[in-house]
């Protein structure tokens, strides 16, 4: 059974809470009502129904109850209301028969709360707080992170935030959610919505999806893998193991990553870090080492870049990528994260052209991002270029047939 004295009550203190005279800060007289129709209360006009006596009923009585004021139609008492409207004189009594508490009071409450998180040894999370306090000071809405009705909630959900940042061991995501929240599942179910967090206030996870992101800080939904291939060997134990025999390479879990150790890399010319799967698997050069990214790179893939380079310091580093805003992207994290000096492969104008027919029209969001790397001398030239023609091209649609064991000059 609809309560239409409730559903009333609750949309006039919604539009209450959102007019400056919850505030205080309204300067001219302000009518909080809600004009009865066939949208607002549509029962109230089916024929068919006994709802209309009910809701004149109910009228009545938050009226008696001073909470409301009707206003008939063409004035005329008891034949059909034309809107109500909110007795703020006695707002107080009107939230308590709705029984919520005053946007005021809420905002205060998560106020204290938003303040504890200032300071935390968690940047990321500490300007979420700091972003949401601010616009909580200023009375602006909140809805698109946290509900003020559900502090406890978001106390909680901060926290998760917390423990993500500062996550220093490696763990899967279920293994993370019950050693933190007694709940196996509790964390898949917030995931995206702290990487949406994360995305917003750090630049540098602006692009990742939510594993990429949550690899960054050791959580993993499945074991992760570092694929790679080349001229070379490494020992396991007491084996070894001629990578160049394997032509799509071999994969070794994270946990693993420690146990191997390269026994021969005399061969090795060139360190290519390739971004996509496809194109790991199909590319091959003589005297080089290729390591899969899977997009972009995390904390397991560095160290093992780290380890190939403390190696072979003196080979060429190369990155190859799609060219578009994420490639470059990606490029630029790789050097900054690893301190190895990568260069472009396959990125550059010449490999645009030469496939442009596979190329891809530009978003918005590839536009917005190219032009701010473009800031950058290195790839003035090709972005000046892709805003021009308004294209982008996959690394898949790359086909270097003297590069690679099976001829592929198509998608």
């Amino acid at each position: 059974m609809v309560q239409y004295d409730r559903r009333v009550l609750n949309h006039l203190l919604d539009a209450y809470e959102n007019s400056l005279l919850s505030t205080g800060e309204n300067k001219r007289t302000i009518q909080i009502e809600l004009r009865f129709t066939k949208t607002s209360i549509p029962s109230y006009f089916d024929e068919s129904s006994n709802e209309y006596e009910n809701i004149h009923v109910l009228m009545k009585l938050l009226e008696s109850k001073k909470l409301i004021r009707i206003i008939w139609k063409d004035n005329k008492q008891d034949y059909v209301i034309w809107k109500v409207r909110l007795m703020t004189d006695h707002i107080e009594e009107a939230y308590q028969y709705a029984g919520r508490k005053p946007k005021r009071g809420l905002e205060e409450e998560n106020i204290t709360l938003l303040q504890k998180y200032l300071n935390v040894e968690a940047p990321i999370t500490a300007a979420f707080a700091g972003y949401l306090l601010e616009r909580l000071q200023n009375h602006k809405s909140v809805k698109e992170y946290i509900e003020l009705e559900k502090r406890k909630e978001t106390e909680e959900f901060l926290r998760a935030c917390v423990l993500v940042e500062q996550n220093r061991k490696s763990c899967y995501i279920r293994e993370f959610s019950i050693r933190h929240f007694q709940d196996s599942k509790y964390f898949e179910r917030i995931e995206s919505r702290i990487a949406k967090v994360f995305r917003q206030f750090s630049e540098e996870y602006a692009e990742m999806d939510t594993l990429e992101l949550l690899a960054e800080y050791g959580i993993y939904r499945t074991p992760d893998y570092v694929y790679f291939k080349g001229d070379a060997r490494i020992s396991i134990g007491e084996g070894i193991i001629d990578l160049s025999l394997l032509k799509q390479g071999i994969g070794i879990s994270g946990e693993d990553l420690s146990s191997i150790r390269f026994s021969d890399l005399s061969r090795i010319k060139k360190v290519i870090t390739i971004e996509n799967l496809t194109s790991f698997f199909r590319y091959w050069e003589e005297d080089s080492l290729f390591i899969y990214l899977g997009g972009y790179h995390n904390r397991i893939r560095r160290t093992f870049l780290k380890m190939v380079y403390e190696t072979i310091p003196d080979a060429k580093y190369y990155h190859f990528g799609d060219i578009d805003a994420g490639g470059f992207s990606i490029l630029l994290d790789l050097r900054k994260k690893t301190g190895i000096p990568f260069l472009s492969y396959h990125m550059d104008l010449d490999t645009l052209k030469r496939y442009m027919q596979y190329g891809k029209r530009l978003t918005e969001s590839d536009q917005k991002r190219l032009r701010k790397i473009g800031k950058e001398k290195e790839f003035c030239e090709i972005i000046r270029f892709m805003l021009e023609k308004n294209i982008k091209l996959e690394q898949e649609c790359i086909g270097e047939t003297h590069a690679v064991r099976q001829t592929v000059n198509h998608c």
